[in-house]
């Protein structure tokens, strides 16, 4: 039976991802650390609407997704992040692709959703 794991983060960093191809780059590594495969992506995109400024990722694995959203005009920078799988991968692996983005507070939770939602 597939894994259905679900990692949702949020955290506040100094040197947030601020561009489509450095998000897309954290993506590719990502996924290459947790070792899954890309079916498609990864895409981007740099919102620059007041309030809602920042960049947007998201790349599709073989066994579902991984999503990123930073807000870059505050500061410290928000960053919104899941990465969902129907195979198992280890959260703290994930958790470390942030540190170079110098994390001031970081929570997360990990979610099992194979029958219901239970968090691990």
């Amino acid at each position: 039976m597939p894994a259905h794991k679900h990692l949702i983060i949020r955290a506040e960093v100094n040197r947030p991802i601020t561009s489509e191809k450095e998000i897309k780059k954290w993506l590719r590594n990502v996924v290459k650390k947790i070792d899954m495969k890309i079916i498609k992506g990864p895409y981007a995109s740099y919102v620059s609407k007041e309030g809602n400024r920042g960049v947007t990722g998201v790349v599709m694995i073989e066994t579902s997704h991984i999503a990123m959203h930073v807000w870059d005009e505050v500061r410290p920078a928000l960053v919104q992040c899941d990465v969902y799988s129907c195979a198992t991968f280890s959260s703290n692996e994930v958790l470390a692709e942030f540190l170079p983005m110098d994390v001031v507070k970081i929570d997360s939770v990990l979610l099992d959703r194979a029958s219901e939602i239970n968090v691990i």
